[in-house]
């Protein structure tokens, strides 16, 4: 195969691609990118087996030539190595041309690479995907909805189906819940175009803050192919396939209190930099805890003290709070990465007593809510 292409183009699609591939893969040729060249263009694909990343570049966009092709074909090349000599090349025409016992050889300027390649034939196929449970959203909303529901996600692998979030489509509506059975962040987003059957899926966390790198902040709608055991994310001229996590996600309807004893609506910024504040002294201690209380009807003291720094309190002015007093211990973590996907405004912090979960929903809207376990304290 030999083509001509230009290099930022081309680094632009091994961006995408890049971020599949991983280091510690068990399968060797999943160290490498594949490229494919046809009369049309060129496919990338890059994959770890959990992650697959599929781009393709046309031969020509917007009317300017990117690509002139030679000979069409395959070939499989070291993806870190062939990444660095691409960024580092010296000017923005590149041909590669690839010979017999896939010797690749990358020219710029007066710079010549010589690679060894390995056979495309080895490289996995894509998986084949019925498109029986598509539906579209804009892009800028899916990266909201990992922003407000990922951070939740469990990090250790003791209950692997918690290192992912839980999709369900229902009733017109897409539900995303995270949890790592100390805290819970759902989002739910109204959609007209969802699939009638019912439907409940975990997508790895992992696949998600990648596929969060890969979408562009626009309104271009991305479409959404769900199987039973993968998941296709299509945007533009990128496919991005993962692996779905096999078990039953834990029901999370009842973790979530139907009644409360206190609800109080806080500025959520003020609120945030009040915990980031006391989370200073907090920090020396393992479970980095702070206290919440409530005094009277016109503020909430937040607290921490540490017997090896020191402590701090401070005062914040409530909107409004209904219902009785209440002293809480809890993660400054915890809550300031719920207070960050309610993103600034103004909260309602719901609670149930003192030991209970609480609930942290903004007053604007239904959509968003984290659930927070408190902290003993004694």
């Amino acid at each position: 195969m030999k083509f001509d292409i230009l290099r930022d183009r081309l680094l632009e699609g091994l961006n995408d691609v890049m971020k599949a591939v991983s280091s510690k893969t068990t399968i060797p040729i999943l160290t490498g990118i594949k490229i494919d060249v046809t009369e049309e263009g060129i496919r990338l694909t890059g994959s770890d087996a959990d992650i697959t990343i599929q781009t393709f570049i046309p031969v020509e966009e917007d009317g300017q030539q990117i690509i002139h092709i030679a000979e069409t074909g395959s070939i499989v090349v070291q993806a870190r190595m062939f990444n660095e000599i691409v960024r580092k090349l010296p000017t923005n025409d590149v041909e590669i041309h690839v010979t017999p016992g896939f010797q690749t050889h990358i020219r710029s300027g007066k710079s010549e690479f010589h690679l060894i390649g390995s056979d495309a034939a080895e490289y996995p196929l894509l998986p084949e995907l019925t498109e029986d449970q598509k539906f579209t959203i804009p892009a800028d909303l899916l990266k909201t909805i990992i922003r407000e529901t990922v951070f939740a996600v469990a990090t250790s692998e003791s209950r692997p189906v918690l290192t992912g979030v839980n999709w369900q489509i229902k009733n017109e509506t897409l539900i995303c819940v995270a949890t790592d059975s100390h805290r819970l962040a759902r989002r739910k987003v109204q959609l007209e175009n969802l699939p009638e059957v019912e439907h409940s899926v975990v997508i790895p966390g992992k696949s998600l803050n990648e596929l969060n790198k890969v979408l562009e902040d626009s309104t271009n709608l991305v479409q959404i192919v769900i199987t039973s055991q993968q998941v296709l994310f299509k945007t533009g001229d990128v496919l991005f396939f993962s692996r779905l996590l096999e078990g039953n996600y834990p029901d999370t309807t009842r973790l979530i209190p139907e009644e409360y004893q206190t609800n109080v609506t806080i500025n959520g910024k003020s609120l945030l930099q009040a915990i980031d504040r006391a989370s200073l002294v907090a920090r020396g201690d393992r479970n980095n805890v702070v206290r919440f209380e409530i005094l009277g009807h016109q503020a909430v003291e937040v607290s921490s003290n540490s017997p090896e720094i020191g402590k701090v309190q401070e005062e914040i002015p409530v909107e409004s709070l209904e219902g009785e007093g209440l002293k809480i211990s809890f993660s400054a973590k915890y809550m300031m990465e719920a207070l960050k996907a309610i993103d600034g405004q103004d909260v309602v912090i719901q609670f149930t007593g003192a030991m209970r979960p609480f609930i942290l929903r903004s007053v604007h809207d239904d959509a968003i809510l984290q659930l927070i376990l408190p902290v003993r304290t004694y």
